[in-house]
């Protein structure tokens, strides 16, 4: 390769051996890519039991010391989990399938004044015009129709996914010590004590950031729940649930819970109804961002906020809203470990070898 690159340029040999390392790293990055969009899911379900391991470990941690079996703990932890995800769920149906009537006609009554302002407002708009893109919507959603029915489908696998994570959850807080152990068995002493010391602090990152994200989103869906109460919107109770999921994802995802519950309130109670919700959304926000996040979440996260943007764009791509829920605290874990393992001493001299310090120095012939 040299010897063709030789009578090249030394300008243009540089340029073409840096667009060479580029298609390098792009072709790898793509198979990369293809690979965890592969095994995506299964990643998802990895990854969720993970951070459910770091937010309940403590609890574990509490039954063992009062004298309640490692095994036993986990369990009992498993079976609370299970049982208050399954009362959430069950708030969500029920308040959802209780507004559903009212919320349906508010939105075609709300769908008919705005139709009536574009015909007879200011805008240069007739009642053909608006015809026809009301004819094309609903003939989008029509063609909608089929998609969620096949996505319905694959209930069976998304049920799998939640018990393969319930299972690995048990494992992670029954045997984690002893998986460290034995994933770092294989090192030698001395890289074994310097992984020992990573494993840790990737740990304890994301304890932190699981535990500073729930606090905030339970402070994000209290407010924004409390408000929605207060003006008498509807859903409130789903709407409340959706925050505080969509509050783990960070940047990103307290805004767009907000959002939801701003249109909610214009298609349900109108303009100063939303306008109102709308202050609420963003006086929870204005102390998250300045007053929790860097308290409870500065020393955990430590990454730029474009890092975060680009870690939970990246998650999006590759895993839809769970890659976007995880990808913060993996890129948060992994810049702990790195970090960590850039401070590792190097490997000392093998027991034996002299150290090149200690040699004699060479004699002259």
């Amino acid at each position: 390769m040299g010897r063709l690159l030789d009578p090249l340029p030394g300008r243009l040999r540089t340029m073409l051996v840096y667009a060479i390392a580029f298609l390098i790293f792009a072709a790898a990055g793509y198979v990369l890519f293809r690979v965890l969009a592969t095994v995506a899911s299964l990643a998802l379900a990895v990854a969720a039991a993970l951070l459910l391991a770091a937010l309940l470990a403590p609890l574990v941690d509490l039954l063992i010391r009062v004298r309640v079996p490692r095994g036993l703990a986990a369990f009992l932890v498993v079976l609370a989990l299970v049982a208050v995800l399954g009362f959430i769920g069950t708030l969500f149906t029920v308040g959802f399938a209780r507004e559903l009537d009212s919320l349906r006609s508010d939105i075609a009554g709300a769908i008919e004044d705005f139709r009536q302002w574009l015909v007879t407002g200011p805008l240069p708009v007739d009642e053909a015009q608006v015809d026809r893109i009301t004819a094309e919507v609903s003939d989008q959603l029509r063609r909608i129709g089929p998609q969620l029915t096949r996505g319905a489908a694959n209930v069976i696998e998304a049920v799998a996914l939640v018990l393969l994570t319930l299972v690995l959850l048990f494992f992670l807080l029954r045997d984690g010590r002893a998986m460290t152990r034995w994933l770092l068995g294989g090192l030698r002493e001395h890289h074994r004590e310097c992984g020992e010391r990573a494993a840790l602090a990737g740990w304890r990152a994301l304890q932190s950031y699981v535990r500073g994200s729930a606090i905030i989103a339970a402070v994000d869906a209290a407010g924004i729940g409390i408000g929605l109460v207060i003006l008498g919107v509807p859903l409130a109770v789903p709407l409340t649930l959706i925050t505080f999921v969509a509050s783990f994802v960070p940047l990103v995802g307290a805004t767009v819970a907000g959002a939801l519950a701003v249109l909610v309130a214009l298609a349900t109670k109108g303009p100063l109804t939303a306008v109102l919700v709308l202050v609420v959304v963003l006086l929870v926000q204005n102390l998250e961002g300045n007053l929790l996040e860097p308290l409870v979440l500065g020393r955990a996260v430590r990454l730029h906020p474009a890092v975060i943007l680009l870690a939970v764009a990246a998650g999006a791509l590759v895993a839809g809203v769970g890659g976007a829920l995880l990808a913060t605290p993996l890129t948060a874990m992994t810049h702990r470990v790195i970090g960590v393992l850039r401070d590792c001493p190097g490997q000392p001299p093998s027991a034996g070898a002299p150290d090149v310090a200690d040699r004699p120095p060479p004699t002259d012939a």
